[in-house]
């Protein structure tokens, strides 16, 4: 017997297909809505820091040597072979402190010509002194005696003139009387003119002769300085640092020989990284980590010029140096810049410039995630950073390198 099965409703298919696509619809929106999900760091491998309100001390951080203040470099005077070092470097000397002896034949036979050539001067000398003096002489004896000749045909012109008058003489005779009187006076005036001249000539020769004596012995004396200069000396008193000379080694006029330098007396030479030596002025305080202690002491000297992207900036210490230190030891400087009072500021972040905006993470109250915020940073010290913009007093700051995770707005902490 056939059963009648009941007819089922198409329009009540339709509604539950309807219903399904709706469903699927409204499925795929709400996934597309959903953010994708944050990614896991270990607490651990982050360096977090809160924000503070206080003073923020600008300091600047560079490495550096301790070096001498006082340093006198022994040069060669003149070529030579070095023959015996009677001095290491690390010894205490003197200015009187023989450090090296060099032999150089030529300089010797040098000094032995320019010997030589002072004992000819000073002969020649000599000899035109005592030429002069007789020449001199002479002439002065040859004005006497014409003096005596001038006064004799005078006195003889009187007698016969004194004669004419009473007409005991002849016209003739008193004629040659004033003659020769008259030539002998005329005579006497020109060796007196001409001895006048001598005694005159007689200096300038003399000073010429003697300056160019004068000239030879500065020459032998500068030969005798270049004989005993093969005999090194320190120069002054102090500490020798440096002397890399082997025995028979040829050595030049203005080679480095040696250094002394003055012991106790140290400051620290500093160099600054060009983008932060801007804000380094002299006279700012320093603070030198030997390595062994701080030393207190302040800026002296900043270099002008830039060298491998460094500035040269020298540290005159105040402080008694700890034990040990000494010429060439690295050392640690850090420069207070200034003091901002009243600042908001946190640790420096590993990324981002002075007076520059960034992303920073900022942990949200629970601490288990971090949201990016950016941030407008001001000025920089060397441990800190001033925060103009973006957070406040209390908030907890991821400053390590987050670098990779640059696409992400969201942290989950672990």
């Amino acid at each position: 017997m056939d059963i009648a099965r009941p007819k089922k409703s198409k329009r009540g298919r339709v509604a539950l297909i309807a219903g399904g696509v709706v469903a699927a619809v409204a499925a795929t929106v709400a996934l597309t809505r959903l953010e994708p999900a944050a990614p896991s760091v270990e607490r651990a491998t982050l360096w977090i820091d809160t924000v503070r309100q206080g003073t923020l001390e600008r300091n600047v951080r560079a490495p550096g040597t301790l070096v001498p203040e006082h340093v006198r470099i022994v040069s060669a005077v003149t070529a030579g072979r070095v023959e015996q070092l009677v001095t290491r470097a690390g010894t205490t000397v003197t200015p009187g402190t023989v450090l090296l002896e060099m032999t150089n034949p030529d300089v010797q036979l040098e000094a032995l010509e320019a010997e030589r050539a002072l004992g000819q001067a000073e002969a020649n000398l000599v000899s035109l002194r005592n030429q002069l003096q007789s020449g001199r002489l002479q002439q002065a004896a040859t004005v006497a005696t014409i003096n005596t000749e001038a006064n004799d045909a005078r006195r003889n012109a009187e007698v016969i003139e004194a004669l004419d008058k009473k007409g005991l003489s002849s016209a003739n005779e008193v004629a040659q009387a004033r003659e020769r009187a008259a030539a002998f006076a005329s005579r006497r005036q020109i060796e007196q003119e001409r001895l006048t001249m001598l005694q005159q000539t007689l200096g300038r020769q003399l000073a010429l002769e003697e300056a160019n004596v004068q000239r030879m012995r500065a020459v032998a004396q500068f030969q005798r300085d270049r004989v005993a200069s093969m005999k090194v000396t320190a120069g002054e008193a102090g500490v020798l640092q440096q002397l890399d000379l082997e025995l028979g080694q040829w050595v030049v006029p203005g080679q480095l020989l040696a250094r002394v330098a003055q012991p106790g007396k140290l400051k620290a030479v500093l160099r600054v990284p060009e983008t932060q030596a801007k804000d380094v002025v002299i006279g700012q305080q320093v603070s030198v980590d030997t390595r062994n202690g701080l030393v207190a002491g302040r800026v002296v000297r900043v270099d002008p010029a830039v060298q491998n992207g460094t500035v040269t900036v020298e540290v005159g210490l105040e402080g008694q140096l700890p034990r040990g230190a000494r010429a060439d030891l690295s050392v640690d400087g850090t420069i207070e810049i200034e003091k901002l009072p009243n600042v908001l500021h946190v640790g420096r972040p590993a990324y981002g410039q002075p007076e520059s905006t960034v992303g920073l993470f900022v942990l949200d109250p629970d601490g288990s995630t971090a949201r990016r915020v950016q941030v407008k940073l001001g000025r920089t010290s060397v441990n800190a950073v001033e925060i103009t913009q973006g957070l406040k007093p209390g908030d907890k700051v991821i400053i390590s390198d987050v670098s990779q995770w640059d696409g992400q707005d969201r942290l989950r902490i672990k």
